[in-house]
């Protein structure tokens, strides 16, 4: 999907990013960083909230099948 201001047919466009400022603990950011394996806090951070918002849509998706009977060979 293209988006407006970009040329050529078949680019992939990605979430536009806009900067902010956060006061972390330096200790936690890198302790995150080496257990994410991320290369930079960017990427913890965006991982790290990536990882939440799947956690809410498991949770979800596990209460919405809540008295859902599944038989085995449907």
């Amino acid at each position: 999907m293209a988006t407006a201001g970009m040329a050529g047919a078949g680019r992939r466009s990605t979430p536009r990013k806009v900067p902010k400022t956060y006061r972390l603990t330096p200790e936690k950011l890198a302790s995150a960083q080496r257990i994410l394996g991320t290369a930079t806090a960017t990427e913890a951070i965006e991982l790290a909230l990536d990882m939440v918002v799947f956690r809410r849509e498991l949770l979800d998706g596990t209460r919405a099948m809540l008295g859902v009977k599944l038989t085995p060979g449907g």
